[in-house]
């Protein structure tokens, strides 16, 4: 059986792990990790929530999650699509998903993330977009030798088996649609070619 060592391996997706752990609110009952992979952030979240759930499609991912997850009661992985799969609706303190919306229908999974989380419940999204305007190209031109350097220095590598896609939305749309679909919603650009979006549910 595999040890889940707590920081297995490197990768611009893991870089933004810190960020989304700090967004967990303080007494955070119920986690939901969608997209979970090999369960990695999940793993960690359990540190900061007394239940975490991660959600993802693949098998392959989802076998590799329960291996590593050995010896943790409070951490469930489920196989399934993350638009259908049946989940307690506003069941969760806190909602997360790295480089999976692009995978999917994004404003139909925001939507779903709205639904489930919890009044008061925090929601963090860590997703890849398209270059489309000028200042987007530049951006990216600009942080592509430190992404390179970064990836050389943390020797860059990811589970094996991880699913990939081509993102669709630009950078532009994805901070559109997000204003519309999650009100008061913060963006951020990051230089390691991702965005985060990051939306407190408003309380009753």
């Amino acid at each position: 059986m595999r040890q889940a060592h707590p920081n297995p391996y490197w990768n611009t997706n893991v870089a933004r792990h810190p960020g989304i752990l700090r967004a967990v609110p303080e007494g955070c009952g119920e986690a939901l990790d969608v997209g979970c992979g090999d369960g990695l952030l999940a793993r960690k979240l359990v540190e900061r929530a007394k239940r975490v759930t991660g959600i993802d499609k693949s098998p392959e991912m989802i076998a590799c999650a329960h291996e590593l997850a050995a010896g943790h009661p409070d951490l469930t992985f489920v196989e399934g699509d993350f638009l259908t799969t049946e989940l307690p609706a506003a069941g969760y303190d806190f909602i997360c998903s790295v480089t999976t919306i692009h995978h999917i229908d994004f404003e139909a999974a925001l939507v779903r993330m709205r639904e489930l989380l919890r009044p008061g419940g925090t929601l963090v999204v860590v997703g890849l977009a398209r270059e489309a305007s000028r200042s987007e190209w530049a951006a990216m031109i600009a942080a592509a030798p430190i992404v390179r350097i970064a990836k050389v220095l943390h020797r860059a590598r990811g589970p094996e088996g991880m699913p990939v896609a081509v993102p669709q939305m630009s950078y532009g749309q994805v901070r559109a649609a997000a204003r519309r679909l999650l009100p008061g919603m913060r963006y951020r650009r990051h230089v390691l070619r991702r965005y985060s979006l990051t939306w407190e549910k408003p309380a009753r």
